[in-house]
């Protein structure tokens, strides 16, 4: 077995309970808050506070209504840790369920496609962004710490970005082409 489908299956069985706490529920930042414009910084993943955080931002995406993912400067911490799970969205195609990376890193990026975001911290928005639609990343399970290389595509590939920016402290709205490409988000009743 090579060494990302080992990784691939490490991230697919990978769950919360891994990290021995259970996750509370925090407030989600809204833009123009400072921390969302703040690049985090690397932590060490084995660290209590951040185990701590990684239950956090798991069990404040699970109550969030259709959110797939969800960065420590989304919950008002500048940090280099996220979660995401697109398991359950139905333009996924590649998933690996629900995991939290720390200090991760892009390492091949391809196949750039645009299409519409949206996010939690901005909620009266949403915009058409260009992303790789092929990715490979490195980053690190917190609590063990272990390096894991994941390799995806689509519309996991696309959340995996949209995190990661925001531990760049970067928006999408940072992304986007120009106010043409930005659009008033739509409520379904």
């Amino acid at each position: 077995m090579n060494l990302q489908r080992a990784d691939s299956d490490r991230l697919a069985s990978w769950t919360e309970a891994e990290l021995g706490l259970e996750g509370r529920v925090l407030e989600v930042v809204r833009a123009p808050h400072p921390v969302l414009g703040t690049a985090g910084e690397s932590i060490d993943p084995t660290a209590a506070e951040w185990v701590r955080l990684a239950a956090d931002l798991v069990a404040t995406m699970r109550v969030s209504p259709g959110c797939v993912g969800l960065a420590a400067q989304q919950v008002g911490v500048a940090a280099r840790i996220f979660c995401v799970d697109v398991s359950a969205h139905p333009k996924a195609r590649t998933h690996h369920g629900t995991f939290v990376l720390c200090n991760a890193e892009v390492v091949e990026a391809s196949r750039n496609d645009r299409a519409r975001e949206g996010c939690m911290s901005v909620p009266d928005f949403t915009g058409d962004v260009k992303r790789a639609s092929r990715l490979v990343l490195t980053g690190q399970l917190p609590g063990t710490g272990e390096q894991v290389t994941i390799a995806t595509d689509a519309f996991e590939a696309r959340a995996l970005q949209h995190e990661m920016d925001h531990c760049e402290g970067l928006l999408f709205l940072d992304r986007v082409a120009g106010a043409h490409a930005v659009h008033p988000r739509q409520t379904y009743l």
